[in-house]
């Protein structure tokens, strides 16, 4: 996972902001651990070590650097990338499946014994799965004390902590202070009245370059009426969480990604962090992605004017797959009116705080016999529709963070009324494939005709990243997806 000591000291020394999160300095003179591109003094070679995770710092003895905050750094791409266990297991810890089920219920998940699980994550982390989701925790924990004023109690607990002894130890071991001396004198919103939403405001990062146009443009020219909306510069949408409903607002900015979240209950703020990341594929490597299709003669020109394009994916698997039935050989307006009736009818009302937003998308459960009066389509896909609603109902089709994709797409491809296109376009945004490809699209195809490559053939020079050279094929042709939006849709 680390890369060899020579490209590690290079990249602390140029202070490349590429590798965050891909490795972590520890710097032994001082006791601290470090992003590589911390703006401080850079420390002698003698005296960094360097690590595969934040929490394989904080397990050596080393807290966080309070200048560059290391916690707070853009995922490894390795986890999208990858498909083995190691990485279905932190798709899963990011998710907050250890601070729900424990150990126990993440190794119950992968197929793995509990023993096997923490072989893995040791050998290439140098962290358990428990050292992982304490990591997690604790930066969980820095942020509800640095927004909100949130009782220390409270935010022991809501960040994932069995007890305030825990919850007072690892900021002590992580941050070198106690939480009181975390939250500072600085001014913080008020936490709402019980019974109200918290409302949590912080900075997505990401690695450089990102181009926001053609991710939040298609986030909000497929949006959902009820559940998703472009307004004031910012996609909004409600989330479906495990321990109640929220909505999030996210707005590009030049250095990072603007988010508000009102949450019902703040234990969601690590699982609705994670989902929103995975939404804007935030931790992608833009440059590795940039510098392979580059290569393309035929893409290459796209690469160079618009570097760091993103794969639009999503806040739920299940919500998307379902949406992607609706869509099914028909255009983008019509598939949004499709949803938006399921959502009025089926959809769980919520009141949104800002207005505009009334409810979440309906769970599959609630679409295995729908009202017929919200199918107005042919009865095809309404089979179509309630067999994948079943299968996904009963787990024997399963696209959680952490499932197998060969088997998800096996699972999916064997349901009537599932085509290739279906497939491939619910492992490119449900799964997180990065080598996913919808060839029979029509905007892949039409791309393809406007850059003159074979729509079946020429896609092979671009393993493992198809998912976002269909971004590229997407944007060949005029439409609204293609750049962020001047006002509401």
């Amino acid at each position: 996972m680390v890369p060899d000591r020579d490209a590690c000291l290079a990249a602390v020394a140029s202070r490349d902001a590429r590798f965050d999160g891909t490795f972590f300095t520890g710097v032994t003179s001082t006791g601290i651990y470090c992003r590589p591109s911390c703006p401080a003094r850079t420390p002698a070679p003698a005296n960094m070590t360097f690590h595969p995770s934040a929490a394989a710092a904080q397990a050596a003895g080393f807290r966080a650097c309070k200048r560059c905050r290391p916690d707070a750094v853009p995922g490894s791409p390795e986890w999208d990338v990858r498909a083995d266990t190691t990485a279905r297991a932190m798709r899963l810890i990011v998710d907050g499946i250890v601070d729900r089920e424990g150990v126990d219920g993440l190794a119950t998940r992968l197929g793995y014994s509990v023993r096997q699980v923490q072989r893995l994550t040791l050998d290439e982390l140098g962290a358990t799965p428990l050292s992982l989701a304490r990591a997690q925790r604790a930066h969980t924990a820095r942020v509800l004390l640095q927004t909100t004023d949130l009782p220390l109690a409270e935010v022991a607990f809501a960040a994932g902590f069995g007890s305030i002894r825990s919850f007072n130890d690892t900021v002590q071991q992580v941050y070198a202070t106690t939480p009181s001396g975390l939250r500072g004198d600085r001014r913080r919103p008020r936490a709402e009245a019980p019974g109200r939403l918290l409302e949590i405001s912080l900075r997505l990062a990401f690695r450089r370059p990102f181009e926001p146009g053609n991710v939040f443009g298609h986030l909000a020219a497929t949006a959902v009426p009820g559940v998703e909306e472009w307004r004031d510069g910012a996609y909004r949408r409600t989330l479906r969480l495990p321990h109640g409903a929220g909505f999030v607002a996210l707005a590009p900015r030049p250095d990072h990604v603007a988010a508000t979240l009102h949450l019902a209950d703040p234990r969601d703020l690590t699982p609705a962090i994670g989902r929103c990341r995975r939404l804007l594929d935030l931790d992608a490597d833009p440059v590795a992605v940039d510098a392979a299709l580059a290569t393309d003669p035929a893409l290459a020109p796209l690469v160079e004017a618009t570097p760091g394009r993103r794969v639009p994916r999503t806040v739920d698997p299940h919500e998307f797959a379902l949406r992607a039935v609706l869509g099914q050989q028909v255009s983008t307006a019509a598939a949004r009116t499709h949803a938006a009736r399921l959502v009025a009818r089926h959809g769980d009302p919520v009141t949104d705080p800002v207005g505009g937003l009334t409810h979440l998308f309906p769970t599959p459960e609630a679409l295995v016999d729908p009202d017929p009066a919200a199918l107005a389509m042919p009865a095809s896909r309404v089979r179509t529709l309630t067999g994948l609603a079943a299968a996904l109902a009963s787990g024997a089709v399963d696209l959680s963070p952490g499932t197998d994709r060969d088997a998800a797409r096996a699972g999916l491809a064997a349901l009537p009324g599932i085509g290739p296109w279906t497939v491939e376009v619910v492992a490119m945004r449900s799964l997180g494939d990065p080598d996913a490809y919808p060839a029979s699209d029509l905007g892949v195809r039409k791309g393809c005709a406007a850059l003159g490559i074979d729509p079946d053939a020429g896609p092979q020079r671009w393993r493992p990243w198809r998912a976002y050279a269909t971004q590229h094929l997407w944007a060949a042709v005029p439409h609204p997806i293609n750049h962020l939006p001047l006002e509401a849709p």
